[in-house]
């Protein structure tokens, strides 16, 4: 029987025990099984002799994918999906494998989830701070702008401005959908030095080199040059603590010309903190992998912007991926 708010213990011990598939879906994207099988069918025999690996456990790991209806098994032989070639597959441009592998190596902080609770602050390194976890965040979060960064592109109307600040840009995914949409838009992605490799690839597949520039930089603890008439802040707030949310903010302001915009967007909290889901369960992940970084509601995001004397601020009607949210404001 289910309680008022939609709980039973059936539904309980499912979220309770939901790390296994997840955790399947993980070891699958790590050993590139998608991406070795690809249009072609395998046994487990032939793909543990591939990869130097054990049988019996390949075989396991394919019948559990095939399980989960990431594998079609026929015969002993395993292919891929139409879901699995189209998102696991590296050779696919929908390719959304660097995200997965971006959770997997969040799942180390995550099962230290109660001490860092009873601690309020991160218990394990973080999750980018190697080559490998580095590549995984920052081209998922490539993964997910793609979602989003084409469509967002056209809605938000840039026609008359020349040169765009990409605060925290990553592999620089929305800088490059907004110069593809604005023929005029010039642009500079500022974050720190380890991201320019991955900038740089992003931009060249793009054929933007000589429209987009990288700047190296912390900015949290640095100045940012140049003068730009638009900045674009988009998910870097929530990895800091609200003093220096306010003072990003500040740095981006002065940087703006006269007339100049900003946009922030986030995963964006209801003014209770308790709603939408995603941006609330966002809130542990930073807890257990920053030490001040949290989601931020409409309001509080909107009193940073007012006391940088920003003025008409407001909130597009968009709702992106995970409850993401868009506020914006003039100088």
């Amino acid at each position: 029987m289910k309680s008022k708010d939609g709980w039973n213990a059936e539904k309980l011990l499912k979220t309770a025990g939901s790390f296994w598939e997840a955790c399947t879906l993980h070891a699958g994207v790590q050993l590139e099984i998608f991406t070795r099988i690809g249009d072609n069918s395998v046994t487990a025999e032939e793909l543990a002799r591939r990869l130097n690996g054990d049988v019996r456990g390949f075989t396991v790991l394919l019948n559990a994918l095939a399980a989960m209806d990431l594998l079609i098994k026929k015969n002993n032989r395993y292919a891929n999906t139409s879901a699995s070639i189209t998102f696991l597959n590296k050779k696919s441009p929908k390719y959304v494998g660097y995200l997965i592998a971006h959770h997997y190596h969040t799942v180390r902080a995550w099962s230290q989830l109660t001490e860092a609770v009873t601690k309020g602050k991160p218990v394990s390194q973080k999750p980018f701070d190697d080559e490998e976890g580095r590549e995984s965040f920052l081209m998922g979060m490539f993964n997910l702008a793609m979602a989003s960064a084409p469509r967002l592109a056209t809605q938000i109307d840039l026609h008359d401005k020349r040169h765009l600040l990409d605060l925290g840009g990553g592999p620089g995914t929305y800088a490059i959908h907004f110069c593809l949409a604005n023929s005029q838009l010039q642009a500079t992605i500022f974050d720190l030095p380890t991201t320019r490799p991955f900038v740089l690839r992003t931009v060249k597949q793009f054929g933007l080199e000589d429209r987009i520039d990288f700047m190296a930089g912390n900015y949290v603890e640095e100045n940012i040059e140049g003068s730009y008439d638009v900045a674009w802040l988009s998910h870097i707030l929530h990895g800091e603590g609200a003093d220096d949310c306010q003072r990003i903010i500040q740095k981006v302001v002065s940087v703006l010309e006269p007339g100049g915009s900003i946009f922030i967007q986030d995963f964006i909290l209801e003014d209770t903190f308790d709603h939408p889901l995603f941006p609330a369960i966002f809130s542990l992940n930073m807890l257990i992998n920053t030490p001040h970084g949290q989601s931020y509601s409409e309001t509080q995001i909107k009193e940073m912007l007012a006391r940088a004397h920003v003025k008409g601020i407001s909130r597009m009607p968009y709702r992106g991926p995970n409850d993401s949210g868009i506020i914006y404001g003039a100088v």
